[in-house]
């Protein structure tokens, strides 16, 4: 080694060994996650997966060129994210980092963002300095992914589901969600055949322009879709993966429960969009200011009591609301109209680390109705979401008014905290209808229909109740038609809704192991503002001296060394 370290061409040797170590370092990539909440570590569901793609994936992010301080941060660890995702698939991932629009004509650019918008990318308007002395200017930034596979395309917004007014700490939860969301994308895409959804009609479900969003943008593009009159089969057929039920209007008769009840039985999934109170805000501003709100009758009582919930006859009320324009006094023969915040229309969230809902922004409600967890053998009750910390229930009978709070006084009695607005279900449901169902019925579904009767389920099921019909339908404006899930058509922001919808879906018949990504945390280590003024002068001369010293110290020792090996020469 000591001739080596002589000979005139140990540099060469040198050079040649720097070159094999980084050679070495680019074929096979290692770390150790020493965070807290093991933001690096991919889930086995994500390995899986990977590990599995029998054809190449094309990434195309969005997130190029020049960018604010917070993209650039997410832009940064999604390509870290995607390395991973590389190392572990190998060269079926394959991703590009591109700039939308950039070198093409504005006719083409306009096609493209149309594009981008039909694949559910959309743009965030973000201020950015423009050169040193000129100011700022505002900025459209697509934090979107394009996923190709095979003959297939779509796009995932990474921004989906966050506060657009929530800057850094959406831009955190955006990073949290990044497994997830790749994640998610590709399974969706290389999926050869999709659960199928129906819809259930027959009891005044909604099926026009109200529910549009949720046909045509939720459901059409991520699963088998078709509608489902509930007299026009004897029995839901079991090719339906999951069942909707939302915001009928009529009661529902024996006959009818019967059959979404054995549908459960057979391993079916529901989720429930129920309202128990007909309450809406066209009925109040036809009634000029108050309206009575009345039960529906819908009869499903007995039938979600019996697999654990009870919907409770009454409305929540809550000071975490969005806003709607009220008449805040006159000009003339005219009133003068105020956005004000309107505690029928509550902003729900998670209570707890459920995956479903953990890391979204504000669910809008609508006139929701209070969830009772009741008690049911076996069956896990999980709030996804709830009210507020300053919440009221109003008792039947209910009064609708549109200005609900009055004084001071009325402020003092939101003292409920986190009512149950959404509850997932899970276990092994049993029927409603054991001991009540005649024998020549159950002949009738055993050997006509050949779906016999079972009094409870084989294994584990799961189901969703929600006490508001309308978290998620849309509202319709005339001059642009169908809003989108979740939008406030009086100050259009775009609330979580159709984000969360999706994730329920996902939990219920997507990928269970996938979907607990979501439950990641990302703590964002933010320095105290106070302790860096008052250390600022310490930790700058810190970086100042100390590495003059250690400079020093080591010439020093070296020194020393030197001196007293050639002495002993």
């Amino acid at each position: 080694m000591k001739k080596i370290l002589q000979s005139p061409y140990s540099w060469i040797i040198v050079i040649a060994g720097l070159v094999l170590v980084n050679w070495i370092a680019s074929q096979w990539h290692g770390r150790i996650d020493l965070t807290a909440e093991k933001r690096y570590t991919i889930s086995p569901a994500t390995q899986e997966l990977l590990q599995s793609l029998d054809e190449p994936v094309t990434i195309t992010v969005l997130l190029d060129g020049d960018l604010p301080a917070g993209f650039k941060k997410l832009a940064g660890s999604t390509r870290d994210m995607l390395q991973e995702f590389r190392e572990i698939g190998g060269n079926n991932i394959r991703f590009f980092f591109r700039q939308p629009g950039q070198g093409i004509s504005d006719t083409l650019k306009a096609h493209l963002i149309d594009s981008l918008h039909r694949m559910g990318i959309n743009p965030t308007n973000v201020r950015a300095r423009t050169k040193e002395g000129e100011g700022e200017e505002q900025r459209l930034v697509y934090p979107g992914v394009i996923f190709e596979y095979k003959d297939r395309v779509s796009g995932t917004d990474l921004l989906q589901g966050q506060s657009s007014v929530d800057g850094i700490n959406s831009l955190n939860n955006a990073e949290a969600l990044l497994e997830y969301k790749l994640a998610s994308a590709i399974d969706k895409i290389r999926r050869d055949e999709v659960p199928v959804v129906a819809y259930l009609t027959g009891n005044g479900q909604p099926q026009g322009y109200e529910v549009y969003d949720l046909i045509e943008k939720a459901l059409k593009p991520n699963y088998g879709f078709s509608i489902l009159p509930i007299d026009s089969v004897p029995v839901i057929p079991d090719v339906f993966d999951a069942l909707l039920i939302v915001k009928p209007l009529t009661g529902f008769n024996e006959a009818q429960k019967l059959k979404i009840d054995q549908y459960i039985m057979q391993g079916g999934k529901v989720i429930w969009m129920i309202d128990k109170l007909y309450a809406s805000l066209d009925s109040l501003q036809r009634s000029q200011g108050s309206f009575l709100a009345f039960e529906m009758g819908l009869n499903l009582d007995d039938l979600l009591f019996k697999y654990g919930v009870r919907i409770n006859s009454d409305l929540v009320q809550d000071l975490n609301c969005t806003q709607i324009p009220l008449a805040v006094g006159s000009m003339g023969d005219r009133p003068q109209m105020q956005l004000m915040p309107w505690v029928y229309f509550p902003l729900l969230t998670a209570t707890n680390n459920n995956p479903i809902s953990k890391n979204l922004d504000y669910v809008l409600s609508q006139f929701p109705q209070s969830i009772d967890t009741v008690k049911a053998e076996g069956i896990k009750k999980t709030v996804l979401l709830a009210s507020s910390v300053n919440t009221r229930i109003l008792n039947t009978p209910a009064k609708v008014e549109l200005n609900s709070v009055k004084n001071e006084e009325d402020l003092q009695t939101f003292t409920q905290v986190h009512i149950p607005v959404a509850v997932l279900l899970e276990g092994k449901f049993s029927s409603l209808f054991t001991n009540r169902v005649s024998s020549a019925a159950k002949d009738s579904l055993a050997n006509l229909y050949k779906s016999p009767f079972r009094p409870s389920v084989n294994s584990s099921n799961k189901m969703i109740v929600i006490s508001d019909g309308d978290l998620v339908t849309n509202f319709v404006s005339q001059e642009k038609g169908p809003l989108q899930m979740g939008e406030n058509p009086f100050t259009h922001y775009q609330y979580a809704n159709k984000a969360f919808f999706l994730n329920c879906m996902e939990y219920l018949v997507g990928n269970p192991g996938i979907l607990e990504t979501r439950g990641k945390d990302y703590t964002l280590r933010l320095l105290d503002k106070k302790k860096v003024d008052e250390s600022r002068s310490f930790w700058q001369a810190l970086n100042i001296v100390l590495p003059v010293a250690l400079m020093i110290l080591f010439g020093l020792i070296y020194a020393a060394v030197n001196k007293r090996r050639y002495t002993r020469g």
